[in-house]
Protein backbone atom coordinates (compact mmCIF):
# COMPACT_ATOMS: atom_id res chain seq x y z
CA UNK A 1 0.00 0.00 0.00
CA UNK A 2 1.26 3.50 -0.76
CA UNK A 3 -0.40 6.69 -0.10
CA UNK A 4 -1.05 9.64 -3.11
CA UNK A 5 -0.10 13.49 -1.64
CA UNK A 6 -2.14 16.22 -1.74
CA UNK A 7 -0.64 20.10 -1.18
CA UNK A 8 -2.36 21.99 1.50
CA UNK A 9 -0.90 25.52 2.22
CA UNK A 10 2.70 25.01 2.31
CA UNK A 11 2.79 21.34 3.47
CA UNK A 12 1.22 18.18 2.10
CA UNK A 13 -1.39 16.02 3.26
CA UNK A 14 -1.22 12.58 2.79
CA UNK A 15 -4.25 10.29 1.31
CA UNK A 16 -4.54 6.68 1.39
CA UNK A 17 -4.74 4.74 -1.92
CA UNK A 18 -4.45 0.98 -2.32
CA UNK A 19 -3.70 -1.05 -5.08
CA UNK A 20 -2.62 1.50 -7.32
CA UNK A 21 1.11 0.26 -7.94
CA UNK A 22 0.19 -3.42 -7.75
CA UNK A 23 2.55 -5.71 -6.33
CA UNK A 24 5.81 -3.70 -8.23
CA UNK A 25 7.29 -3.06 -4.76
CA UNK A 26 9.01 0.29 -3.36
CA UNK A 27 11.89 0.57 -5.89
CA UNK A 28 11.37 -0.21 -9.80
CA UNK A 29 8.96 -3.78 -9.60
CA UNK A 30 6.77 -3.97 -12.56
CA UNK A 31 3.18 -3.45 -11.35
CA UNK A 32 0.13 -5.09 -13.27
CA UNK A 33 -1.66 -3.20 -16.21
CA UNK A 34 -5.02 -3.55 -14.83
CA UNK A 35 -3.34 -1.19 -12.38
CA UNK A 36 -2.06 1.54 -13.98
CA UNK A 37 -2.83 4.85 -12.91
CA UNK A 38 -5.85 6.29 -14.75
CA UNK A 39 -3.73 8.94 -15.91
CA UNK A 40 -0.41 10.25 -16.71
CA UNK A 41 1.60 13.60 -16.81
CA UNK A 42 5.21 14.53 -18.21
CA UNK A 43 7.92 14.65 -16.01
CA UNK A 44 9.37 18.51 -17.28
CA UNK A 45 12.63 19.74 -17.25
CA UNK A 46 12.67 23.39 -17.07
CA UNK A 47 12.61 26.87 -14.11
CA UNK A 48 10.89 26.24 -11.16
CA UNK A 49 9.45 29.47 -9.36
CA UNK A 50 8.19 28.82 -5.41
CA UNK A 51 5.82 32.37 -6.33
CA UNK A 52 2.32 32.68 -6.30
CA UNK A 53 -0.85 34.57 -6.81
CA UNK A 54 -2.81 36.89 -4.19
CA UNK A 55 -5.57 39.17 -4.55
CA UNK A 56 -5.04 42.60 -3.68
CA UNK A 57 -6.42 45.86 -3.07
CA UNK A 58 -5.34 49.29 -5.15
CA UNK A 59 -5.45 52.33 -2.86
CA UNK A 60 -2.85 55.07 -1.24
CA UNK A 61 -0.31 55.25 1.06
CA UNK A 62 -0.28 56.68 3.61
CA UNK A 63 -3.70 57.51 5.62
CA UNK A 64 -4.43 59.87 8.13
CA UNK A 65 -6.66 61.47 9.85
CA UNK A 66 -6.76 65.84 9.73
CA UNK A 67 -8.03 67.01 13.15
CA UNK A 68 -9.87 70.65 13.43
CA UNK A 69 -6.96 73.20 14.82
CA UNK A 70 -9.88 75.27 15.72
CA UNK A 71 -13.82 75.30 17.89
CA UNK A 72 -16.09 77.04 14.95
CA UNK A 73 -18.41 76.31 11.70
CA UNK A 74 -16.46 74.61 8.93
CA UNK A 75 -17.16 76.52 5.98
CA UNK A 76 -15.29 74.62 3.67
CA UNK A 77 -14.20 71.25 2.79
CA UNK A 78 -12.41 69.56 -0.25
CA UNK A 79 -14.32 66.82 -1.87
CA UNK A 80 -12.44 63.35 -1.81
CA UNK A 81 -9.80 63.18 -4.74
CA UNK A 82 -8.95 66.51 -4.10
CA UNK A 83 -5.27 67.06 -4.18
CA UNK A 84 -3.56 69.46 -1.88
CA UNK A 85 -0.16 71.14 -2.14
CA UNK A 86 2.03 73.26 -0.01
CA UNK A 87 0.04 76.00 1.15
CA UNK A 88 -2.91 75.02 -0.44
CA UNK A 89 -6.57 75.21 1.55
CA UNK A 90 -6.62 71.71 3.68
CA UNK A 91 -10.37 73.03 5.31
CA UNK A 92 -12.05 76.49 6.47
CA UNK A 93 -13.46 77.38 9.88
CA UNK A 94 -15.44 80.50 10.49
CA UNK A 95 -14.31 81.80 6.76
CA UNK A 96 -10.39 80.84 7.63
CA UNK A 97 -8.48 78.99 6.04
CA UNK A 98 -6.22 75.78 7.19
CA UNK A 99 -3.97 75.73 4.95
CA UNK A 100 -1.08 72.84 4.54
CA UNK A 101 2.60 73.08 5.19
CA UNK A 102 5.00 70.05 4.69
CA UNK A 103 6.77 68.61 7.85
CA UNK A 104 6.59 65.88 10.42
CA UNK A 105 6.11 67.29 13.35
CA UNK A 106 2.02 68.32 14.27
CA UNK A 107 1.37 72.02 14.20
CA UNK A 108 0.08 71.72 17.70
CA UNK A 109 0.34 75.05 19.32
CA UNK A 110 0.77 79.13 18.58
CA UNK A 111 4.23 80.03 17.37
CA UNK A 112 5.46 83.30 18.37
CA UNK A 113 8.67 84.99 19.24
CA UNK A 114 10.96 83.73 21.56
CA UNK A 115 9.16 79.61 20.32
CA UNK A 116 11.50 77.43 20.23
CA UNK A 117 11.80 73.84 18.63
CA UNK A 118 11.59 71.38 15.15
CA UNK A 119 7.99 72.95 14.31
CA UNK A 120 9.40 76.26 14.63
CA UNK A 121 12.60 75.18 11.66
CA UNK A 122 9.56 73.71 9.89
CA UNK A 123 7.65 76.83 9.71
CA UNK A 124 10.89 78.86 8.38
CA UNK A 125 11.50 75.74 5.80
CA UNK A 126 8.06 76.67 3.99
CA UNK A 127 8.39 80.37 4.31
CA UNK A 128 11.79 79.92 2.52
CA UNK A 129 9.74 77.70 -0.01
CA UNK A 130 7.18 80.20 -0.44
CA UNK A 131 9.57 83.02 -1.35
CA UNK A 132 8.15 84.88 2.35
CA UNK A 133 12.11 84.49 4.29
CA UNK A 134 13.99 86.90 2.36
CA UNK A 135 17.10 87.23 4.81
CA UNK A 136 15.74 84.85 7.53
CA UNK A 137 17.96 82.53 9.03
CA UNK A 138 16.53 79.00 9.37
CA UNK A 139 16.79 77.12 12.72
CA UNK A 140 14.56 76.51 16.17
CA UNK A 141 14.67 80.02 17.08
CA UNK A 142 10.98 82.53 16.07
CA UNK A 143 12.74 85.73 15.97
CA UNK A 144 11.80 88.89 14.55
CA UNK A 145 12.84 88.04 11.28
CA UNK A 146 10.60 84.38 11.48
CA UNK A 147 7.58 87.28 12.75
CA UNK A 148 8.57 89.59 9.65
CA UNK A 149 8.38 86.24 7.24
CA UNK A 150 5.15 85.25 8.58
CA UNK A 151 3.73 88.76 8.07
CA UNK A 152 4.23 88.35 4.26
CA UNK A 153 2.90 85.55 3.94
CA UNK A 154 -0.22 86.54 6.45
CA UNK A 155 -0.37 89.90 4.10
CA UNK A 156 -0.17 87.34 0.78
CA UNK A 157 -3.85 85.50 1.73
CA UNK A 158 -5.54 88.96 3.12
CA UNK A 159 -5.23 87.81 6.08
CA UNK A 160 -4.73 89.90 9.29
CA UNK A 161 -0.97 90.60 10.01
CA UNK A 162 -0.11 89.36 13.53
CA UNK A 163 3.59 87.96 12.96
CA UNK A 164 2.23 84.99 14.92
CA UNK A 165 0.51 81.13 13.46
CA UNK A 166 -1.45 78.84 14.87
CA UNK A 167 -3.31 75.55 14.71
CA UNK A 168 -5.98 77.79 13.20
CA UNK A 169 -3.73 78.91 10.36
CA UNK A 170 -2.00 75.84 9.20
CA UNK A 171 -1.48 72.13 9.52
CA UNK A 172 1.78 69.70 8.65
CA UNK A 173 2.23 66.95 6.85
CA UNK A 174 4.83 65.31 5.23
CA UNK A 175 4.04 65.85 1.71
CA UNK A 176 1.09 67.35 -0.36
CA UNK A 177 -2.62 65.28 0.45
CA UNK A 178 -4.93 63.58 -1.53
CA UNK A 179 -8.38 63.84 0.10
CA UNK A 180 -10.27 60.40 0.68
CA UNK A 181 -12.85 61.33 2.11
CA UNK A 182 -14.69 64.16 4.72
CA UNK A 183 -15.16 63.66 8.54
CA UNK A 184 -17.24 66.36 8.96
CA UNK A 185 -20.17 67.95 6.84
CA UNK A 186 -20.03 71.60 5.88
CA UNK A 187 -21.90 73.58 8.18
CA UNK A 188 -21.28 71.45 11.38
CA UNK A 189 -19.62 72.17 14.22
CA UNK A 190 -16.13 71.39 14.74
CA UNK A 191 -13.32 71.66 17.72
CA UNK A 192 -9.67 70.70 18.68
CA UNK A 193 -9.14 67.27 18.19
CA UNK A 194 -11.88 66.97 15.92
CA UNK A 195 -12.03 64.58 12.78
CA UNK A 196 -12.34 66.67 9.59
CA UNK A 197 -10.58 65.01 6.66
CA UNK A 198 -9.51 61.65 6.25
CA UNK A 199 -6.57 62.28 3.90
CA UNK A 200 -3.42 59.77 2.03
CA UNK A 201 -0.42 60.66 0.41
CA UNK A 202 -0.72 60.62 -3.71
CA UNK A 203 1.47 57.69 -4.05
CA UNK A 204 -0.81 54.53 -5.36
CA UNK A 205 0.13 50.92 -3.41
CA UNK A 206 -1.36 47.82 -3.59
CA UNK A 207 -2.22 45.92 -0.20
CA UNK A 208 -3.47 42.29 0.45
CA UNK A 209 -3.10 39.58 2.74
CA UNK A 210 -0.82 36.32 2.88
CA UNK A 211 -1.25 33.32 4.64
CA UNK A 212 1.38 32.88 7.32
CA UNK A 213 2.91 29.42 5.84
CA UNK A 214 3.32 31.75 2.65
CA UNK A 215 5.15 34.65 4.68
CA UNK A 216 8.69 33.57 3.55
CA UNK A 217 7.68 35.05 0.11
CA UNK A 218 6.53 38.85 0.79
CA UNK A 219 9.88 39.60 2.77
CA UNK A 220 10.70 43.61 2.36
CA UNK A 221 12.20 44.35 -0.97
CA UNK A 222 10.74 41.07 -2.65
CA UNK A 223 10.24 41.69 -6.55
CA UNK A 224 6.21 41.47 -7.53
CA UNK A 225 4.51 42.64 -10.62
CA UNK A 226 0.70 43.57 -10.39
CA UNK A 227 -2.13 42.94 -12.85
CA UNK A 228 -4.09 46.76 -12.75
CA UNK A 229 -7.25 46.80 -13.36
CA UNK A 230 -7.04 47.84 -17.27
CA UNK A 231 -5.36 45.12 -18.25
CA UNK A 232 -2.10 46.61 -17.50
CA UNK A 233 0.73 45.48 -15.43
CA UNK A 234 3.37 47.20 -13.43
CA UNK A 235 6.65 46.12 -11.47
CA UNK A 236 6.79 47.14 -7.40
CA UNK A 237 8.44 45.79 -4.75
CA UNK A 238 7.12 44.96 -0.96
CA UNK A 239 7.52 47.93 1.11
CA UNK A 240 5.89 46.93 4.33
CA UNK A 241 5.10 43.34 6.74
CA UNK A 242 3.04 42.98 9.45
CA UNK A 243 4.42 41.52 12.35
CA UNK A 244 0.94 40.59 13.80
CA UNK A 245 -0.93 37.34 12.11
CA UNK A 246 -4.85 37.47 12.41
CA UNK A 247 -7.49 36.03 11.05
CA UNK A 248 -8.75 37.57 7.10
CA UNK A 249 -11.32 39.59 5.93
CA UNK A 250 -13.12 36.60 4.84
CA UNK A 251 -15.63 35.39 7.72
CA UNK A 252 -15.10 31.89 6.33
CA UNK A 253 -11.61 31.75 6.21
CA UNK A 254 -9.89 31.54 9.69
CA UNK A 255 -6.76 31.19 8.48
CA UNK A 256 -3.65 33.47 10.15
CA UNK A 257 -2.88 35.77 7.68
CA UNK A 258 -0.48 39.04 7.80
CA UNK A 259 -1.13 42.28 5.98
CA UNK A 260 1.09 43.06 3.00
CA UNK A 261 1.94 46.47 1.17
CA UNK A 262 3.59 46.51 -2.03
CA UNK A 263 4.97 50.05 -3.43
CA UNK A 264 5.45 50.54 -7.43
CA UNK A 265 8.63 51.23 -9.02
CA UNK A 266 7.07 54.12 -11.49
CA UNK A 267 4.28 55.54 -9.79
CA UNK A 268 3.24 57.69 -12.48
CA UNK A 269 2.13 54.31 -14.25
CA UNK A 270 -0.16 53.57 -11.95
CA UNK A 271 -3.97 54.58 -12.67
CA UNK A 272 -7.44 53.34 -11.64
CA UNK A 273 -10.00 53.77 -9.32
CA UNK A 274 -8.80 53.67 -5.36
CA UNK A 275 -10.01 50.02 -3.71
CA UNK A 276 -9.78 48.18 -7.32
CA UNK A 277 -9.10 44.64 -7.42
CA UNK A 278 -5.85 43.70 -8.29
CA UNK A 279 -3.82 40.12 -8.67
CA UNK A 280 0.00 40.46 -7.04
CA UNK A 281 2.56 37.76 -8.41
CA UNK A 282 4.87 37.20 -5.59
CA UNK A 283 8.27 35.68 -7.54
CA UNK A 284 9.79 33.92 -4.98
CA UNK A 285 12.66 31.93 -5.57
CA UNK A 286 13.54 30.43 -8.97
CA UNK A 287 15.20 26.88 -9.37
CA UNK A 288 16.90 26.96 -12.94
CA UNK A 289 17.04 24.09 -15.49
CA UNK A 290 15.60 20.96 -13.04
CA UNK A 291 12.73 18.38 -13.65
CA UNK A 292 9.43 18.62 -12.31
CA UNK A 293 6.10 16.74 -11.62
CA UNK A 294 3.10 17.94 -10.55
CA UNK A 295 2.40 17.68 -6.81
CA UNK A 296 -0.31 14.90 -7.31
CA UNK A 297 1.81 12.65 -8.88
CA UNK A 298 4.15 12.03 -5.53
CA UNK A 299 3.52 9.23 -3.47
CA UNK A 300 4.33 8.22 0.15
CA UNK A 301 6.31 5.23 0.93
CA UNK A 302 7.11 3.75 3.87
CA UNK A 303 9.50 5.08 6.34
CA UNK A 304 8.47 8.76 5.13
CA UNK A 305 10.16 8.71 1.88
CA UNK A 306 8.52 9.99 -1.25
CA UNK A 307 7.87 8.22 -4.58
CA UNK A 308 6.44 8.37 -8.16
CA UNK A 309 5.00 5.92 -10.94
CA UNK A 310 6.55 5.86 -13.85
CA UNK A 311 4.53 4.44 -16.54
CA UNK A 312 6.50 3.35 -19.64
CA UNK A 313 5.43 0.50 -22.63
CA UNK A 314 2.12 -0.37 -20.65
CA UNK A 315 3.59 -1.22 -17.32
CA UNK A 316 3.81 0.73 -14.22
CA UNK A 317 6.98 0.93 -12.13
CA UNK A 318 7.65 2.70 -8.36
CA UNK A 319 10.54 5.10 -8.69
CA UNK A 320 11.81 6.67 -5.38
CA UNK A 321 12.66 10.20 -5.62
CA UNK A 322 14.25 13.07 -3.91
CA UNK A 323 12.25 16.15 -3.74
CA UNK A 324 13.37 19.80 -4.34
CA UNK A 325 11.28 23.32 -4.47
CA UNK A 326 7.73 23.25 -4.55
CA UNK A 327 6.25 25.97 -6.81
CA UNK A 328 3.23 26.73 -9.06
CA UNK A 329 1.67 23.50 -8.39
CA UNK A 330 4.79 21.30 -9.30
CA UNK A 331 7.90 19.92 -7.58
CA UNK A 332 11.46 19.29 -7.50
CA UNK A 333 12.68 15.76 -7.89
CA UNK A 334 15.27 13.75 -8.95
CA UNK A 335 15.72 10.08 -8.92
CA UNK A 336 16.65 6.97 -11.35
CA UNK A 337 16.20 6.77 -14.81
CA UNK A 338 14.18 10.52 -14.55
CA UNK A 339 14.26 12.25 -17.76
CA UNK A 340 12.09 14.75 -19.06
CA UNK A 341 9.48 12.94 -21.40
CA UNK A 342 9.08 10.54 -18.82
CA UNK A 343 5.05 9.51 -17.81
CA UNK A 344 4.15 9.58 -14.44
CA UNK A 345 0.94 8.38 -12.85
CA UNK A 346 -1.54 11.51 -11.46
CA UNK A 347 -5.33 11.14 -10.46
CA UNK A 348 -7.77 11.27 -13.08
CA UNK A 349 -8.86 14.79 -13.45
Amino acid sequence: MVALLAVTGAGVAVTGHSGLMGDGGDDGGPARGADLPPATAPVERGDLSSGTQVDGTLGYAKERKVNAGGAGILTWSPGAGDQVKRDGRLYEVNGTSVRLMYGTRPMYRTLKSGSEGEDVRQLELNLQALGHAAGLDIDDTYTAGTAAAVKRWQKAHDRRQTGRVGPGDIAFSPSAVRVKSADTAVGDQVSPGRPVLTTTASERVVRFQLDVSEGKLAKVGTKVEVALPDGSSASGRVASVGRTAKPGDDPADKTPKIPVTVTFDDPSDVGGFDQSPVTVNLTGETRENVLSVPVNALLALPGGSYGVQVVEGGRARQVKVGLGMFGSGRVEVSGPGLRAGTKVGVPKI
